[in-house]
């Protein structure tokens, strides 16, 4: 039971980033109006917003207007619900659960949302660099000290390269997003695997464009979103990143 309690938790989580998905872009509010179809813009009944059963029942079609129903939709339900599943697994169920598993449902919208439209809301990262400290001064490991220490370099060495791009590159090379989202980030993590979640953003930043170019599915100068590739090295440093750190220092001594 408790396994499916926590599964359904994340399924309701789930749900919600949907909403935030689609709204936060347009400007709307995540809660007024209730929640609606896309195309016809007919109220939800609840029976016809419970995550994941909803859409199976009506085989994918809003009841309304039989338009189909994306399937990002309980894809992303789907995935919180293994998503705090595996959250669980790592911390177990406590406080600690409960701040890393909103962690991990925040870099989803991120993700998501950068994808679709190459924006990272403020609405999320601002409030989130506010609940990471607030978090890491209380219950996370990290301690409040290394957490504040995560944003401010974070967010200032993508300022920094942000700058330096505009002056001698002449173009934008860190979006404002990206600078708050890494702040975010190394307000709930600690600067080390603040540093260490910019890292394996880069290099998988970098090999996945590469690919991309070689396909021509891109140009050199198309831009590629980096918001996904932050919130990936954000995901392994937290689940990984101690065990990460260790082996580089133990490789490292003499």
């Amino acid at each position: 039971m408790v396994e499916i309690t926590v599964f359904i938790y994340g399924l309701v989580v789930g749900s919600f980033i949907n909403v935030c998905v689609h709204r936060l872009p347009r400007g709307e509010s995540i809660i007024l109006p209730r929640s609606h179809c896309p195309a016809c813009h007919k109220t939800l009944a609840f029976y016809d917003n419970i995550p994941l059963v909803s859409f199976l029942l009506l085989k994918g079609r809003c009841r309304s207007c039989r338009v189909s129903i994306p399937w990002r939709y309980p894809f992303v339900e789907l995935l919180h619900g293994m998503g705090a599943l595996f959250v669980a697994g790592q911390f177990g169920l406590s406080t600690q659960f409960v701040v890393y598993f909103l962690f991990f449902a925040s870099l989803m919208a991120v993700t998501l949302i950068d994808f679709s439209h190459q924006i990272v809301p403020d609405a999320i990262t601002i409030p989130g660099m506010i609940c990471g400290l607030v978090a890491s001064s209380t219950v996370l490991p990290s301690g409040v000290v290394n957490a504040l220490i995560g944003l401010f370099l974070g967010g200032g060495l993508f300022y920094l390269l942000a700058i330096l791009s505009e002056r001698f590159l002449k173009k934008e090379g860190m979006g404002g997003g990206d600078i708050k989202l890494i702040a975010m980030i190394g307000a709930f993590l600690g600067w080390q695997e603040m540093l260490l979640s910019m890292f394996l953003a880069s290099l998988t930043g970098s090999v996945t464009g590469l690919l991309l170019i070689l396909l021509r599915k891109k140009r050199r100068e198309d831009p590629l979103p980096f918001g996904p590739f932050l919130a990936l090295g954000a995901l392994v440093a937290l689940f990984f990143g101690d065990e990460i750190l260790y082996r580089y220092f133990m490789l490292g001594r003499p």
